[in-house]
């Protein structure tokens, strides 16, 4: 289990650009679709606690992953996997980068990648809201906007909406305790 856990998320980190929101759909697809290891639902609910830990996001989810999967032996392992790839790229980069820095031609391919990275990011986007009932999809745009146009910081509203889930998840508790 942990050699399986180690080749899919090494794939993931070498076949994805883009940064970690980039790599959400192929974990997605990967540990829901492929290899059936989550389900559906848990893991939306492991992309959020990702999303609200402090660190890279792919990074995050690949720890909750591997752990639900297979405790700290599949979290230590996902890490690694994902990690290895942009890890050894990042040191050729280094190691050659004077000499390819103002190369034409790596800079015509990065400029041609930046399509496809935005659409990497919208992706997820577009597949987490399947399914997401319409007054949801209503609050994430009021949000997106707030963070977007005037330049709140995503803390804040992270923190505003962990703190109206709890006064939502007390008023829950004390209505159904009231019957």
């Amino acid at each position: 289990m942990l050699w399986q856990l180690f080749i899919s998320f090494l794939k993931i980190g070498a076949f994805t650009f883009g940064g970690g929101y980039a790599m959400v759909p192929l974990i997605e697809r990967e540990v829901i679709d492929n290899r059936g290891w989550v389900a559906r639902e848990d893991f939306l609910d492991l992309l959020t606690i990702a999303q609200s830990a402090p660190g890279p996001i792919a990074l995050n989810t690949a720890v909750f992953v591997g752990y639900r999967i297979a405790g700290l032996g599949g979290a230590l392992t996902a890490v690694a996997g994902i990690v290895l790839p942009a890890f050894t790229i990042i040191l050729l980069v280094a190691i050659f980068f004077a000499d390819i820095r103002d190369n034409a031609i790596v800079d015509a391919a990065f400029k041609a990648m930046r399509p496809a990275v935005v659409a990497l990011i919208v992706a997820p986007i577009v597949g987490l809201s399947k399914g997401m009932p319409a007054y949801l999809l209503a609050v994430s745009a009021a949000v997106a906007v707030v963070v977007w146009w005037f330049g709140f910081s995503p803390i804040y509203v992270l923190l505003a909406g962990a703190a109206a889930g709890l006064m939502w998840t007390i008023y829950r508790v004390r209505k159904e305790g009231k019957r």
